[in-house]
């Protein structure tokens, strides 16, 4: 699987997609539905209607990729859109578990809390 970045986000397009769309069909889903810039580096998912296919765009730098998935049995469990949201973000877990074949909706998330380093340890220079 790809490795993306912690700054990667990544967003789904709720909704069916034409899975006959390439990369200018996508594009510009990504720039008029999702209200995102397509070459910003950001993961893009879209799926068909019966969930059994999807395709992914992203922007490495140097061009666009366009990748497919088609399950030959079963579905994409694809999470429920809130009304009136235009995409939903994922967590980079999460699209691990979507293309694994998770039900987003049955797995549940612990807490988990991350303590932000304090501006003297920022500013601490490691020595040589």
């Amino acid at each position: 699987m790809f490795g993306f970045g912690p700054a990667t986000r990544i967003y789904l397009a709720p909704g069916a997609t034409d899975m006959r769309k390439g990369f200018e069909g996508l594009y510009g889903l990504v720039r008029d539905r999702l209200q995102c810039e397509p070459l910003s580096g950001h993961v893009f998912l879209f799926c068909n209607g019966r969930r059994n296919r999807l395709k992914l765009m992203v922007f490495d730098g140097s061009g666009l990729w366009v990748c497919a998935k088609r399950l030959e049995k079963h579905c994409f469990r694809w999470p429920e859109p809130e009304p009136g949201q235009a995409k939903i973000v994922l967590r980079h877990e999460e699209l691990a578990m979507l293309l694994s074949g998770i039900d987003l909706g049955q797995a549940r998330c612990r807490p988990w809390y991350r303590t932000e380093p304090d501006e003297e340890s920022k500013n601490a220079r490691i020595p040589a």
